[in-house]
């Protein structure tokens, strides 16, 4: 489940609590190209109200227009598909011969949506069972891959942040990054030892290990980016020593050009990396774009990040114009 149905669960939640009839719909399966990925979620509220989407918009109307019928899922769960000619695939703005299906459920008590909302928002990864007969609903720890798995008994799903983020460093820097990254799906763990930072970030994990135990400890793998902030060498190497050697798609490490070249030299002398493993260093960590503060540089490095999850490498910027008034050009990550 990626952020944007996350919020479609905060709205789910609202309008219960006001008291309104709420279907749910997952998408199960698709064939051919799809708007939406299988997972993703929609909610309809009784009078026709939407959150979410599965299709260019055709497929919520015909959704919205059943539920003001009250013809959606009127007798419990049901799966439905859309677009299984070629005709019904232009009305429904799918690709030509695509389908998509989806379940529909009626939300209840037994459905268990607020505590969903509730470990997901503490950075959590669930594991949803949903009974097809009764419209329980169990929910659990997810572990692995994404699973989506539908028969006549049961619908499973997973929720929570595909990718991990592990932040070295608690400072004001980190903070934005751990705010905006959770925006994009990432599971964020802050490791600082320091007794002197105490940060308030909501839905973070947070240790005070050793940077290098606590990077061990994560076994950081190809859906793990690892991220040095401290400008500190006792900490940030440390982190680095492990993260390089490990599955981690992305490690990074602030400071500036002659700052790393330093930070390169020390982990050859002192950890023995080689260049291979050096190689896989981003630092200066983000993208070049004149970035300068806190938020800004945040922004930078997930920037690059989302370039390096799809597998893009962006090359040396070239600065073309002059900054805005009161901006000087440069950048210091």
């Amino acid at each position: 489940m990626d952020n944007v149905d996350l919020n479609v669960l905060r709205q789910v939640v609202a309008w219960r609590q006001e008291g309104h009839a709420v279907v749910l719909g997952t998408i199960t399966r698709t064939w051919g190209s799809a708007p939406r990925p299988v997972g993703s979620v929609v909610a309809v509220r009784a009078d026709g109200q939407i959150a979410g989407s599965v299709s260019g918009g055709c497929i919520e109307d015909d959704l919205i227009e059943r539920m003001r019928e009250k013809a959606l899922a009127a007798h419990g769960v049901e799966v439905v598909r859309y677009g299984v000619s070629g005709d019904e695939a232009a009305r429904f703005g799918l690709p030509c011969g695509g389908t998509l299906e989806l379940v529909l459920e009626p939300l209840g008590d037994d459905s268990q949506i607020d505590e969903l909302l509730a470990r997901l928002q503490q950075g959590q990864r669930v594991r949803r069972e949903l009974s097809m007969v009764t419209g329980a609903v169990t929910l659990g720890a997810a572990d692995g891959a994404d699973v989506v798995l539908l028969d006549d008994q049961r619908l499973v799903t997973t929720h929570g942040p595909k990718w991990r983020l592990f932040i070295v460093g608690a400072g004001q820097m980190s903070q934005y990054l751990a705010q905006m990254a959770q925006a994009l799906d990432y599971q964020i763990v802050v490791c600082d030892p320091r007794d002197e930072y105490m940060p308030d970030m909501p839905g973070v994990q947070f240790t005070r290990e050793m940077p290098d135990d606590a990077v061990q400890a994560l076994a950081p793998d190809a859906h793990t980016a690892v991220i040095a902030l401290t400008h500190d060498p006792k900490l940030d190497d440390l982190a680095l020593m492990e993260a390089l050697r490990s599955d981690a798609f992305y490690v990074g490490a602030i400071g500036s050009r002659a700052n790393q070249s330093k930070r390169k030299q020390r982990l050859t002398e002192h950890f023995g990396l080689t260049e291979a493993e050096l190689a896989r260093l981003h630092g200066p960590v983000g993208i070049k774009n004149g970035a300068r503060t806190p938020p800004e540089i945040a922004v930078s490095i997930l920037a690059e990040l989302t370039a390096a999850r799809y597998g893009w490498r962006i090359p040396e910027p070239v600065f073309v114009g002059r900054p805005g008034p009161g901006v000087e050009a440069g950048c210091v990550i």
